[in-house]
């Protein structure tokens, strides 16, 4: 990244002193389960694919027919919508006051082989909390905010989290504007194309607060049966694209001695990858996600390589180390195995805290709706890491089947859907300032 994110800022949220007052108040709202589930299952048919799962890479046309969708649900539900310069967009329920909004959202694009969760729970929920609102005539003290950003994936356009980070100034406009897809297309063409460069500013004004609801993605809550995941950090990322050069010759005729193979090199580091995360022991994950050869023929030996590696870790300095261990790695094989050897970072993010007191609220309100909690990290980057440094940010996670996600077989039971969105609803109204008309809630 060429610039870094904001100095964090904090709100004056409200004293632990009063929690209990506007807990009882809210305790006998709920959203509607079964609305949530239909908005889930028709955004869902936007860019469907076999087994049930979705492709809206960002800014491809199913990605403007999804937004297209989620706007009009914002504006059926009375909301103000925005769209700033990368395409982020922000649904606004005003509050008796004006000034910052508590915000909570995601993101509605998808890998290409996406479930119908990942990201768009997050923002349907959002939603779904506002159409309870409005059904109960309540209003809030300060405004209401949902939002989805744009390329959180990065599946499309490097880096992951593009619209969080131009929002909050971690990136700039123009750099990430100017980033070039693997399809060769630029951000800055396709957000023209599709209609969605909007007139808004970059970096946004800070929200008063902002929580984001999303599946697990990992197996960790559905092995323990437990409901509710408080999430306290995100762990960092490191993406490196490696590019191998070497020469292509005659696969029945060069002796192995004398193969200069990039596509023996590349399978030398998958390998590595693999051990390295295992000796690095702790929180460590490795991946090597994806790989190209050329000419990528049956007979001749691979002249060029192109691969990603993609290390995380919840601790700094284990993921330094890895990243020291990869470079000397591939310093080895480049002389060993006389090729050349370029590298190139697509992403690289620290690990983030969350704030602790949101975290707090979190448990408090899944534990009074009578539901179980476990503390835990975030394996996946998600929008809330770019969020939390210039507002109070955490995070809710909800069981995902067998960990499973970025996979059409993606599931969260319905029962859990419904739970995550209550205790969204009720952390929101008491960072919100819910007020119910008299009677409503009795």
């Amino acid at each position: 990244m060429s610039a870094s994110a904001p100095p964090r800022k904090r709100a004056a949220l409200t004293p632990p002193g009063e929690r209990e007052a506007e807990t009882s108040r809210n305790t006998a709202l709920r959203i509607n389960g079964a609305r949530l589930q239909q908005r889930i299952a028709q955004l869902a048919e936007i860019g469907a694919i076999d087994g049930g799962g979705c492709a809206r890479l960002a800014l491809t046309d199913a990605d403007r027919a999804g937004r297209d969708q989620v706007c009009d649900w914002m504006r059926e539900l009375g909301l103000a919508v925005t769209v700033d310069a990368i395409g982020n967009v922000v649904g606004v329920r005003a509050g008796r006051q004006s000034g910052a909004a508590v915000m909570t959202g995601s993101h509605i694009d998808t890998v290409r082989t996406g479930g119908r969760f990942d990201g768009n729970y997050g923002v349907l929920a959002g939603l779904e909390v506002i159409a309870t609102l409005n059904d109960a005539g309540i209003v809030t003290e300060h405004p209401l905010a949902v939002a989805f950003f744009t390329n959180e994936e990065g599946a499309r356009f490097a880096p992951d989290m593009m619209g969080s980070l131009v929002y909050t100034g971690a990136l700039p406009l123009g750099e990430a504007l100017a980033t070039r897809g693997i399809d060769g297309t630029t951000v800055g063409e396709e957000l023209q194309r599709i209609a969605y460069a909007g007139p808004a500013p970059v970096p946004a004004a800070a929200p008063r607060a902002f929580i984001e609801l999303h599946v697990e993605q990992g197996p960790v809550l559905d092995r323990e049966g437990t409901q509710i995941g408080v999430v306290e950090s995100v762990q960092g990322i490191s993406w490196t694209e490696i590019e191998i050069l070497g020469t292509s010759n005659h696969a029945g005729t060069t002796p192995m001695a004398l193969r200069r193979d990039a596509g023996w090199v590349a399978g030398a580091i998958i390998h590595f990858v693999r051990e390295l995360a295992q000796e690095v022991g702790g929180n460590q994950v490795a991946t090597v996600g994806r790989i190209e050869f050329f000419p990528n023929l049956v007979n001749v030996v691979p002249n060029r390589a192109v691969l990603t590696v993609d290390l995380r870790n919840t601790d700094e300095a284990r993921l330094q180390m890895a990243e020291a261990r990869l470079a000397a790695h591939l310093d080895a094989l480049r002389d060993a195995e006389k090729v050349d050897i370029a590298t190139r970072s697509l992403a690289r993010f620290a690990p983030v805290p969350f704030a602790a007191q949101m975290c707090d609220r979190i448990e408090h309100h899944a534990r009074t709706q009578g539901l179980s909690t476990r503390r835990m990290p975030s394996g996946a980057g998600h929008d809330a890491q770019m969020l939390a440094a210039v507002c109070p940010t955490a995070m809710i996670f909800v069981p995902s089947v067998d960990g499973v996600s970025h996979n059409v077989r993606e599931h969260t039971h319905p029962e859990h859907v419904e739970a995550g969105a209550n205790v969204l609803l009720a952390v929101l109204c008491e960072l919100a300032g819910a007020t119910p008309p008299a009677g409503a809630l009795a």
